[in-house]
């Protein structure tokens, strides 16, 4: 091959391109980005920046070693808008075109927003640099913040606007936030640690509209009820950015499909948030939004791009994240699923420092640690060797 281009200056992106290096190739390696920044990092943005405690800067990657070493042709700034896939050929907003031997997609997601969502100062979503910042200067003038989303991240800014002070109401459509994460045991758990932290958290709370004259108000809910608001955070999920690609042969649903090996199609590969894959861990098709994940699939689509007939590897990936909370830090990997066996085998709920595992047909499928992160790396191995629930139920880390 002799180009290659990566769409999405992304972690996943970024990773793929340190990969490719890596792996030998030599030729020219083009990343597109739709933001004008170079790759960042997107977890401190809820966290470290949302509070003043990281300046920008200090989310970027590579500030010590630099692209130089890369030799990437990087481009910022500007959004890929079609692929021919067939021929490879990316056409780019800026109405250029790019031909390349090799592609591999990391475009990621965009953040779900609530239909009809007025254009109100004071409303924001949190996906990108700007996005956290805009929200970082409205939280220095509010008292009222309401997020429409008790998930990881609406809980991650509840947690960063009680640290200043504000009155934060979450606000969740299920009956029990990050039931389907973690099961109902723990997210009623979490709800209760943000409830002795001053979060009023309501769930079954659907909204119905957001309203105020030029900057936001209030929210309405379906049962009548008006909640006050100098700021309003929407944290309701994420959809993955495909719409460029339609109407080239690759098969979109939820995400670009690809096989075991992320392939989509011959020579076009795809990692990250935006990649639906089979995963033979499981032996199921899914796509996964998490950042661990993000890097190591970037690594695996790259390999995988660059080999010959019969010497690409599956990508088998224990899903896992992790989210700080307060004093808290969650860490989960494998697979949640609301009927799964669940067991706590260290520590106790009256704490929130416990480590739980969750078994599904005798197999070991997940483990939640929170503040003990020698129990998740003990359960994470036993999940990748297949382990049954009891055993592993039976042999916590030392």
């Amino acid at each position: 091959m002799k180009r290659i281009a990566i769409i999405g200056a992304s972690l996943a992106g970024l990773r793929a391109a340190e990969s490719l290096r890596k792996a030998g190739f030599a030729g020219k390696l083009v990343v597109i980005g739709d933001e004008p920044y170079l790759p960042y990092d997107r977890p401190p943005l809820s966290k470290q920046v949302l509070t003043g405690a990281f300046a920008p800067h200090q989310t970027f990657f590579r500030a010590k070693l630099g692209y130089d070493a890369l030799e990437l042709d990087l481009r910022l700034g500007v959004r890929a808008t079609a692929l021919d896939a067939a021929r490879r050929i990316v056409t780019l907003g800026d109405g250029s075109v790019l031909e390349c031997d090799g592609l591999l997609l990391a475009t990621g997601a965009r953040v779900r927003t609530l239909p009809a969502m007025p254009d109100l100062a004071g409303l924001h979503v949190l996906r990108g640099l700007d996005d956290a910042l805009r929200l970082r200067d409205d939280l220095a003038r509010a008292r009222k913040v309401v997020l429409v989303g008790a998930g990881l991240i609406g809980l991650e800014v509840a947690a960063s606007c009680r640290a200043h002070g504000l009155e934060v109401t979450a606000l969740e459509a299920l009956p029990v936030p990050l039931a389907p994460l973690l099961g109902e045991t723990i997210g009623r758990a979490i709800v209760a640690l943000h409830e002795q932290r001053g979060v009023n958290v309501r769930t079954s709370a659907k909204v119905v509209g957001i309203g105020g004259r030029g900057r936001v108000e209030q929210v309405e809910l379906a049962d009548g009820s008006r909640i006050e608001a100098d700021v309003v955070v929407v944290g309701i999920g994420v959809v993955p950015n495909v719409e460029w690609l339609q109407g080239s042969v690759l098969t979109l649903d939820d995400g670009v499909l690809c096989d075991r090996y992320c392939m989509a199609a011959p020579g076009i590969y795809a990692a990250g948030d935006v990649a639906r894959w089979h995963n033979p861990w499981c032996d199921e098709v899914m796509r996964v939004e998490h950042w661990t994940n993000a890097g190591e699939q970037a690594h695996a689509a790259a390999r995988n791009l660059l080999a010959g007939p019969g010497e690409q590897t599956p990508f088998a990936s224990v899903p896992y994240f992790w989210s700080d909370q307060y004093d808290r830090k969650l860490q989960f990997a494998g697979l949640c699923r609301g009927h799964d066996e669940f067991q706590i085998v260290v520590g106790s709920l009256a704490e929130l420092k416990l480590t739980a595992l969750y078994g599904r047909a005798g197999r070991l499928v997940g483990a939640l640690a929170i503040n003990q992160p020698r129990q998740l790396i003990h359960f994470r191995r036993l999940l990748v060797e297949g382990s049954s629930f009891e055993a592993a139920a039976s042999a916590p880390a030392a």
